[in-house]
């Protein structure tokens, strides 16, 4: 059965990618001599590129999972603008231009907004913003104000690598937090590209007052034990809370989760059973989901990420119906769920209809 499935998929991408080569061909060959030369250079590229995406499921290759991930990238521009081309050139025909003149024009403008809409996703992917949320929990603690600074799915690995880390790291050492939190998917499915690049030692720089705290998403994976990841993780002076609540400077509790595809994850009435409430509590949850559970159970404030508010046009419009909160500040009761876009990105380096971000949260505690 699965290899029917796997089959079928290579069928449908195979014929997309024809679809896009042929819509290609007609709109850039060139005519005269250079057609023949053109037409090598062409089948060539669009072979390497397409194939590249495949490969770049059975190899560890570098220059071809770059390569694979900037071809989604176009894949999906192309997929996104090519049929919009060519219902337009259909309803030229209905005036007296030329048939080959408007089909090369659309065309032609057709590769002018995937070329534009490629550079705007990989900035929009690349130079994340700072989110900012003001959050009153009606507890006592021994502060007034706490700063937290928190980042998501920050997908380390060959693209999201040691300059988005850096980044990442002067980008929150310049908001002076008082605390840190990143609530899961740290790595892209494997950790060999986070040990190699030397990601841990980057992001050992970050300051704040009470240290930084993560939980584990979906994607945070290791082709070794669990242990071994989070050890890896902790080398950069992060504390994974792996199913466990912590108490922080007699304060406030921070619970982080294991993430809900996990079979070993504990229930959160279970989790919180030796959490006092009477404290503000703070929870580490990578899926957005359960929100009226955790507003039962004394949940103060509960930051997320995952849903990458679907990372490209229309994928916001469908997070946004299957989440409560996709995206954003959602306050019910006295219980707030905060869920950022996230810091990188997954599978094609680019964002369209999202922003790279980073939350900068100022709770406000008030007896």
């Amino acid at each position: 059965m699965l290899i029917i499935v796997l089959l079928i998929s290579l069928l449908i991408y195979s014929v997309l990618v024809l679809y896009i080569g042929w819509s290609g061909w007609r709109w850039l060959a060139p005519r005269g001599g250079a057609r023949k030369i053109f037409r090598y250079g062409y089948i060539a590229v669009l072979t390497v590129a397409a194939s590249s995406f495949i490969l770049g499921q059975f190899t560890e290759n570098i220059i071809v999972a770059v390569i694979g991930a900037y071809w989604m990238a176009v894949f999906y521009l192309c997929l996104l603008i090519m049929p919009l081309a060519h219902i337009t050139v259909l309803a030229l025909r209905l005036t007296r231009l030329s048939h080959r003149g408007a089909e090369k024009a659309a065309g032609l403008a057709a590769l002018f907004i995937i070329a534009a809409l490629l550079a705007y996703g990989s900035f929009n992917a690349y130079s994340p913003v700072i989110r900012e949320y003001e959050v009153r929990i009606a507890k006592p603690a021994p502060v007034e104000t706490l700063r937290i600074a928190m980042a998501s799915d920050m997908h380390f690995g060959v693209l999201s690598g040691r300059d988005h880390a850096a980044r990442l790291v002067r980008e929150i050492n310049a908001l002076r937090p008082d605390l840190v939190l990143f609530p899961g998917d740290l790595i892209d499915d494997d950790i060999g590209q986070f040990q190699s690049q030397g990601i841990a030692a980057i992001l050992a720089g970050i300051e704040s007052r009470y240290g930084v705290y993560a939980s584990l998403g979906n994607h945070d994976r290791n082709y070794g034990s669990m242990q071994t990841l989070i050890g890896a993780l902790e080398e950069s002076g992060m504390d994974v809370l792996y199913d466990e609540a912590v108490v922080i400077g007699d304060a406030f509790t921070l619970v982080g989760r294991k993430d809900r595809r996990d079979r070993g994850r504990m229930d959160l009435e279970m989790l919180m059973a030796g959490v006092d409430t009477g404290k503000p509590v703070i929870l580490l949850e990578h899926q957005p989901y359960e929100l009226d559970e955790a507003l039962r159970l004394g949940v103060d404030l509960m930051v997320s990420g995952h849903t990458h508010r679907g990372q490209l046009f229309p994928g916001n419009l469908l997070t946004a119906r299957m989440y409560e909160n996709d995206w954003g500040h959602l306050e019910k009761e006295g219980f707030h769920s905060i869920v950022t876009s996230g810091y990188g990105f997954w599978g094609p380096p680019i964002r369209i209809g999202s922003r790279s971000e980073i939350a900068l949260i100022t709770v406000t505690f008030e007896p």
